[in-house]
């Protein structure tokens, strides 16, 4: 370790002790009246700013690991909603009636067999969006499937629905499969 300049100049004879010991009395009187004072000390305040620099980082690391928490949940819910899907869906396979249902504003139309068509207008089977495509699932499926995702179940046909008492055609029955 270094010499101090104090000593330095005690060794040199450019100052006194009596004179040196006078002049470090005095520092570290003034640096008790700053610190009484509450007035912080170079050191206290770069500690402090590290300190707050420390929080805020950790502050940020702890949000963007919520956020990719919250994202990685998301893309397994998209992943267990298609497994759904795939694993359940109803094969179309030889279908020639135009099945017509709405999807974001516009109809849509798919190529069903008479026997899908009626289980779709009893509301035995539901219509889910698979990316860009469309499935035929079984309604409990679909059941699961709304838990997860709202938006995913394009047409679900309820059979209990309530009829108002006052509709004046409640007694005339509509044919689910009617054709336009």
């Amino acid at each position: 370790m270094g010499i101090s300049l104090q000593d330095q100049l005690l060794k040199a004879g450019l100052v006194d002790k009596k004179k040196a010991s006078q002049v470090r009395k005095e520092k570290q009187k003034k640096a008790r009246q700053r610190v009484k004072k509450g007035e912080a000390r170079p050191e206290d305040e770069v500690k402090r700013a590290a300190r707050e620099a420390r929080k805020a980082q950790a502050e940020r690391d702890r949000q963007l690991n919520l956020q990719r928490k919250a994202e990685a949940e998301q893309r397994a819910l998209k992943a267990q909603i298609r497994q759904l899907i795939e694993m359940n869906q109803v094969p179309l396979e030889g279908g020639d009636i135009d099945y017509s249902f709405s999807d974001a504003g516009k109809v849509k139309k798919i190529l069903v067999s008479e026997d899908i068509q009626s289980r779709l207008s009893r509301g035995k089977l539901a219509i889910a969006r698979i990316e860009e495509r469309y499935a035929v699932v079984p309604i409990g499926v679909a059941d699961k499937i709304q838990q997860r995702d709202q938006e995913t179940i394009v047409l679900r046909n309820d059979v209990n629905e309530v009829m108002e008492e006052d509709d004046p055609y409640a007694e005339f029955q509509v044919p689910d499969d009617l054709m336009w």
